[in-house]
């Protein structure tokens, strides 16, 4: 897939265009135009004072979500823990953390949203339990039926008589796969931690366990899931030696093998159908979203599986503060063209395992991301904090929580640390930064809370939360729901892309990405007036008037700007 998208950016023409038409499946979507945002509960809003965010401090929040015209709330894991992995490790499928708050809470947040037009989405981990759930402690003992949830291996003996891992599988955070349990003279399987023990999808049994859970939490009211690590859910159960990468001669390193046995295989994308049949059973809407790092011919197969969209991180893996136009126009291009038709297309700049988008590009450069996540066709993905343009904060080896990072030990912790993405949401300027009354928060909170901060941007009419509000609510405007995109290289600095139509009016999302300012033609698209409003610029250009663009063959784009020009007598001119 690298080896693809190199070829294309020198291979594209600075005048290239790109042309997609929404097809009638795509126009009728209950998602088309919708904006996701990811809550990451621990760190949104703490209601109580223990320093951690809860159930109930979402429900006090709901009406940020509103004025940011979010439509779905998707909440990492919020069930029963002992939180060596910070939820990802579940002890119990059907209960909620304590410090979250308690089955009720999450009943009054489902409610609360849905009285003001927000869905809910949990995070669904079906590949792993925790090792304290009590299929685990009853497979350790050889209990049945629970005996083959998990997949257990006694594993290989040498001449010498000693005994070793039936292969070189290496997880994810580094170091064997397979961990020794004398209670049931075997190893069990860990694709994460050891504490994180994988279940075992060729047993039909667990396969149901699973479809109950998902009934569970239906019955309680929520509109879907988000799974979670669904590329490694099944293993080759031959058990072979995976060949080595030749990245690392570390047998420990999460670098060593090549994952062909151990991701990706069909029998991931075969559960999917059955998860399906069991939103089903309830009252539709009810949505699938799959995270998958994988290859584009390997994550758009999941569309084929009956999931709304996988997740698309094309922006986040393929676009740094070095990046070219032609990049951005690539990694565009290159999903809507591999895309099958009918289904529909997401965009997704930052989660709780990637950097703070304004650390990672820097702001004006953060602020084109958004403009493209906000302003391209489907569906949007924003993670808390990311609209108020929140950045990394530094976390001392001492105060290190993530699991990954302490692994990593404390030479190597900061390279490859979540941490500083997850830190408290700065919704104002008082103690904790609003999140909580507590001085001492689970992370500490950045240190330019005092200035970046919700209640301060909304003041400032220059602000990225400005910004992204004016950007999410031209986005609302019915003619752009399903509206065509073209995209255009306009130069080696500048990448642009309209939506809109004949009848209503369209509108232009101009990136200059580059250091450069640049001068751009915009008659290379067709149809375009001669005249444009403007609806945004980040930057002063000497061809835009406060209002409008009277020369469209000159137009001026400043270094790292963005602007956004629309039809005359648009219908959503007046947003």
């Amino acid at each position: 897939m690298k080896a693809l998208i190199a070829f294309c950016l020198t291979a594209l023409p600075l005048v290239a265009s790109y042309y997609w038409k929404p097809t009638a499946k795509y126009l009728t979507n209950s998602l088309a135009g919708a904006s996701v945002y990811q809550v990451y509960p621990r760190s949104f809003k703490d209601s109580n004072g223990d320093g951690i965010g809860d159930l109930k401090g979402i429900i006090q929040k709901l009406d940020h979500l509103v004025d940011a015209n979010v439509d779905i709330i998707w909440l990492s894991p919020i069930f029963s823990s002992p939180m060596v992995d910070f939820g990802y490790d579940i002890s119990d499928f059907r209960n909620i953390y304590p410090a979250f708050g308690t089955i009720k809470d999450l009943e009054d947040l489902i409610r609360e949203a849905h009285k003001v037009g927000i869905k809910v989405l949990l995070d669904f981990v079906p590949n792993h339990t925790s090792d304290k759930h009590e299929w685990f402690q009853k497979s350790l003992k050889g209990i049945k039926p629970y005996s083959d949830y998990y997949i257990w291996h006694p594993g290989k003996v040498l001449e010498n008589g000693t005994r070793v891992p039936p292969s070189n599988w290496v997880t994810i955070f580094g170091g064997s796969m397979w961990k020794w349990r004398n209670e049931r003279k075997a190893y069990y399987l860990h694709q994460f931690t050891n504490q994180q023990p994988d279940l075992n999808f060729f047993n039909p049994q667990v396969v149901e366990e699973m479809h109950e859970i998902l009934r569970f939490w239906l019955k309680k009211g929520i509109d879907g899931v988000r799974v979670d690590a669904l590329p490694f859910i099944a293993e080759d159960m031959n058990f072979p030696n995976e060949p080595l990468s030749g990245k690392t001669n570390d047998s420990t390193s999460p670098d060593y093998t090549d994952r062909i046995y151990t991701m990706h295989l069909q029998k991931s994308y075969d559960l999917i159908p059955g998860w399906r049949n069991v939103l089903n059973e309830f009252k539709q809407p009810k949505y699938i979203f799959t995270e998958a790092y994988a290859n584009m011919s390997m994550t758009m197969k999941y569309y084929k599986y009956k999931v709304d969209f996988p997740f698309n991180f094309d922006l986040i893996q393929y676009v740094n503060s070095s990046a070219k136009a032609t990049t951005l126009k690539t990694v565009v291009d290159n999903w809507m063209m591999n895309m099958p038709e009918g289904s529909i297309p997401n965009w997704v700049v930052g989660n709780h395992d990637q950097r703070r988008l304004v650390s990672k590009l820097g702001e004006p450069r953060a602020r084109a991301l958004i403009a493209m996540l906000l302003m391209l066709p489907g569906v949007s993905v924003t993670y808390n904090g990311d609209e108020i343009g929140m950045s990394d904060t530094w976390i001392s080896w001492e105060d290190t929580q993530d699991p990954q990072a302490c692994l990593a030990g404390i030479l190597k912790y900061n390279t490859s640390s979540r941490d500083p993405a997850r830190t408290p949401f700065q919704w104002d300027s008082s103690v904790s930064a609003g999140f909580s009354t507590n001085s001492t928060t689970w992370l500490k909170v950045n240190d330019n809370y005092k200035t970046i901060n919700l209640a301060a941007e909304k003041k400032d009419g220059n602000s990225f939360y400005t910004f992204y509000k004016k950007l999410s609510t031209l986005r609302k405007s019915p003619y752009l729901k399903a509206a065509d995109l073209t995209t255009k290289l306009l130069s080696e600095n500048v990448f642009a892309f309209a939506r809109g139509t004949v009848m209503d009016g369209s509108v232009y999302t101009i990136i200059n990405f580059s250091d450069k300012d640049d001068i751009v033609n915009l008659s290379a698209f067709e149809n375009i007036p001669k005249k444009l409003d403007v609806f945004y610029a980040t930057a002063k250009s000497t061809v835009l008037s406060k209002y409008s663009v009277k020369d469209i063959q000159k137009v001026q784009v400043p270094a790292t700007a963005v602007i956004i020009l629309t039809t005359p007598g648009a219908k959503f001119r007046y947003i």
